[in-house]
Parts: C-alpha cells; structure tokens; sequence
C-alpha cells in the first residue's frame, strides 16, 4: 500500500498505477481514489497516480482543521515531491479541480495542463447547499442495496445509469457495517467545511485564469447543480481555446466514461504531447 507523509508528518495514501504521461488524479470533496476507477480503463498512456486526501480513503485522518484546499494543496505537490516528478497534468473532479486551480497560482510550474470534472471558477449556491445535506453525516440505509435502489430512483440528475454502477458507487464513499452504512472519511470534514465557509469567500476567476495559457479542459454534467452551463461560458469566453464537453443525463458529477467525457479527454491528452 503505497504512502508517504505529508508535511505536517500526516500518513497519506496514492495509488500509482502504468506509464506514460504523469497525471495526477485528485476526487472529489468526500472522495478517493475509487473516482476514478469508470475512467482508468479508457485512458492509455498515462501514468495514473491518484491521491486519498488526508482523512478520506485510506489516507489518516487528522486535526479536520487541516482539511481545507490549501493544505491539501500542499499535500499534492508533496506527493510530486515523493514520486520525483517535476510536472504532472491534474484531472481534478470537484473539490480537485478547485486544488488544481490554486496549484495553478502557487506552482504553475509544476503543471502540464489540467482538466476540470464539474467544476469552475464560479459555484451555483443550490449545488453547494446540496452537498451540505450529507456532508459528514452516515446515510440512512442498513446497506449497500438499499443505498444504491434509492440513488437509482431519486437521483433524477442521473437517468439511465444501471442499477450496477449504483450499486458500485455506494461502495466507494461508505462500508457496510452491522449498524448500517457508514461513511468512509473523516465526518469531521463537515466542520472543516462550514468553518471554511461552505461557498468559497475569495473569487476564484484569478485561480482560472492562472491556467489559460496550459491546455485546459472542463467536462460539464449537463444537468449538474453545481456547475451552471453560464459559468462553463464565461470559462470559455475567457479561454478559447478551452476544451469542452457537456454530458447528457449527468448532474454533479459525471462518471468520465461517458463518451463526451472520454472525447474531451483524449483531444486534451492529445494537447498535452
């Protein structure tokens, strides 16, 4: 189980996995490394190197005060550090992209471009308002089954999606235990969050345009309530040359299979030689 220790001495865990270009793979707000399993099969040459940020995944959990994009931030570049690599492209889903944008003020240099899953410079309230509603908190369900029947019936953002990609998405942000389902990470990080200020206070357009000139990407969940199609059209107003894809029948996030998904991903990897 690779690991490596965080600047502060905290244990973090990655999964480095092929060869090729270095692409750093950074989740989501709850997430880990299990985000980017629906894509990895589709992406060749690349060298996948996927962090579990410091209290989610197997990575230790620690002070939640240091659950903030800063340090995790700073954890990346450690990693990079860790791994010996000087530049790396970032895939960042959410809460990653949003690292990947301040990555591109604090380390420009390290970065050989980055694509966006979901997310920009610019959050709709109602999105954000949404995750603070399970944000740290168990699911009401005694296990995975039940988890997955009701995602497939009220997750209306998502038609289509088979009851098996239901059934393995549940498995990757909660385990199932005698007292029912419970969440894998740190339920600290829902103090983490509010403490922060669950919508970002400083404007992040400076973060964005800090990444204009590297080949930059953005796959947008068509029915997403966190990235609006107007916010994915001021990013493309200021950025031409922006790749994007707008995925049917997916809201906040896409799997990145998706073939819209995987399309942009390839012409961006292809920028990237």
């Amino acid at each position: 189980m690779p690991r490596f220790t965080a600047p502060d001495g905290l244990s973090l865990h990655y999964e480095d996995e092929g060869t090729g270009l270095p692409l750093l793979c950074l989740s989501g707000l709850t997430r880990n490394a299990r985000d980017f399993d629906f894509v990895a099969p589709h992406l060749e040459g690349v060298r996948m190197i996927r962090l579990d940020y410091r209290g989610r995944g197997q990575s230790d959990w620690g002070d939640y005060k240091t659950y903030t994009v800063p340090v995790e931030a700073k954890d990346a570049l450690a990693l990079l550090d860790h791994l010996g690599l000087e530049k790396v492209a970032i895939l960042g889903t959410s809460r990653g992209g949003i690292i990947a944008m301040l990555l591109g003020l604090l380390a420009k240099d390290r970065l050989l471009g980055v694509a966006l899953n979901d997310i920009g410079p610019e959050l709709n309230p109602a999105g954000l308002e949404a995750i603070m509603g399970y944000l740290g908190k168990n699911p009401p369900f005694k296990t995975y089954e039940e988890a997955a029947r009701f995602r497939s019936t009220h997750m209306t953002a998502f038609p289509n999606v088979p009851m098996e990609r239901w059934r393995k998405e549940v498995t990757h942000t909660n385990v199932e235990t005698p007292e029912g389902l419970q969440i894998n990470y740190d339920p600290g990080l829902r103090d983490a969050v509010i403490e922060a200020g669950a919508e970002p206070k400083a404007d992040m357009w400076p973060l964005f345009d800090s990444l204009t000139d590297l080949p930059l990407a953005v796959i947008h969940g068509a029915n997403s309530d966190l990235l609006t199609h107007d916010a994915v059209e001021k990013m493309q107003a200021r950025d031409p040359d922006l790749i994007v894809a707008h995925v049917p029948d997916r809201g906040h996030i896409p799997y990145l299979d998706e073939a819209e998904a995987l399309a942009a991903l390839s012409l961006w990897l292809e920028r990237l030689k």
